[in-house]
């Protein structure tokens, strides 16, 4: 069962609502909301009534003031609980003209930038075929939120939005739990807290993915001020001053030393890190960090000694603990990520600088965020 906690004040303060269920109209309920706390499920919550106007949509965690849930202000009138999909996959297509007209392109993962890949800011029309997704006004998923179940919507109108620009957009994650080791055999999917993991007939759940969560702590040893994060951020001061010690409780992530996913890369996998050193960390200021999506598949990368893919070319598909002792060179100049998630280090057997590496095409060193071309080891993201 979702269970959501609205309150009046912020940091949990003042008069407080418990609902457990969709409500079109939560005036009566309070004037104002300040914070939230989420216990289970997933929400998406609405400025109006009548699920209408600004939309959020919220995850399991606690929100102790409306900048949390990227809030416009303490107006919430309305909200809805999101039920898991039937399926396992995410498929979305969507169109720069109405009716489903003009340039269409189909989606199945998230989008950060959508003009990087769409090459257009404006959706007018879109065909939500399998899974839920949530569009944003701005890129890194910040900005006006518009949640799309499945269906078809064939003007931006349909959705909520009072024009067709969107920035990024991304699915609703899901958790997955496995009869047989190495995701095998029977699965069963949640979105939220289930009483009885284990379904009917199943004798045993051996495997799981769920969703990131990573705690950023302000002193050593996981003391002083905490947050939680479990979604891409691209401003973390506002939560924190310093980082010296992080504590990964799943999934994978890349934080990095300054806002907007620039500066310095460091990539974490679940664990306890009590101090900033272990991440290899060059200080404790971390202000951004986004979640590296679990990844199942193959791995290929290919590396050249030249931009734009001249020269000398070596394609990889496991971890190269010396790129100069298989390559024959510690300049990669341009790369071409085909399959997989992929960390390049500056130096040999995995150490230094660390630059994070998603499916795509990279021209140049500065495509990944270097200030030279030396690569002296990498390895796959395979840690989830």
């Amino acid at each position: 069962m979702s269970k959501i906690f609205f309150y009046e004040d912020k940091n949990f303060q003042g008069r407080s609502y418990e609902c457990d269920t969709d409500c079109s109209d939560m005036h009566p309920h309070f004037s104002r909301c300040n914070s939230i706390r989420v216990e289970s499920g997933c929400w998406v919550l609405y400025e109006r009534p009548n699920y209408s106007g600004f939309q959020y949509v919220l995850t399991r965690g606690e929100y102790p003031d409306y900048q949390r849930w990227m809030g416009y202000n303490d107006t919430i009138r309305s909200c809805r609980t999101i039920s898991h999909p039937s399926g396992d996959s995410y498929r979305i297509q969507i169109y720069d003209r109405p009716d489903f007209q003009g340039q269409m392109m189909e989606f199945s993962d998230d989008r950060e930038s959508l003009d990087e890949s769409f090459q257009s800011r404006s959706i007018h029309s879109c065909n939500v075929m399998e899974g839920y997704w949530t569009f944003y006004e701005h890129p890194s998923y910040r900005g006006r939120q518009y949640f799309m179940p499945s269906g078809e919507y064939r003007k931006f109108s349909d959705w909520g939005a009072i024009c067709a620009t969107i920035g990024s957009f991304r699915y609703r994650p899901l958790i997955h739990f496995y009869e047989d080791i190495n995701f095998g055999c029977r699965y069963h999917q949640c979105m939220g807290d289930c009483a009885a993991v284990t379904p009917s007939k199943w004798k045993v759940v051996t495997s799981w993915t769920m969703i990131p969560m990573i705690v950023f702590y302000e002193d050593n040893n996981f003391q002083g001020r905490s947050y939680e994060c479990s979604n891409d951020c691209t401003d973390l001061h506002t939560y924190f001053s310093r980082c010296n010690s992080i504590r990964v409780e799943s999934g994978c992530f890349m934080i990095y030393e300054r806002p907007n996913y620039m500066g310095h890369q460091y990539y974490m996998k679940r664990g306890e890190y009590p101090e900033y050193q272990r991440w290899m960390g060059f200080s404790s200021t971390i202000r951004s960090c986004r979640t590296i999506p679990a990844y199942r598949g193959s791995y290929r990368l290919k590396i050249y000694e030249k931009a734009d893919y001249g020269g000398h070319m070596m394609e990889f598909t496991d971890d190269c603990p010396c790129v100069s002792d298989r390559f024959h060179h510690r300049h990669v100049y341009s790369c071409n990520v085909m399959n997989g998630y992929w960390i390049f280090y500056e130096y040999p057997n995995h150490r230094g600088r660390q630059y994070f590496l998603k499916p795509g095409e990279y021209r140049r060193y500065r495509d990944w965020c270097a200030t030279c071309a030396i690569v002296g080891s990498f390895r796959r993201v395979a840690d989830y």
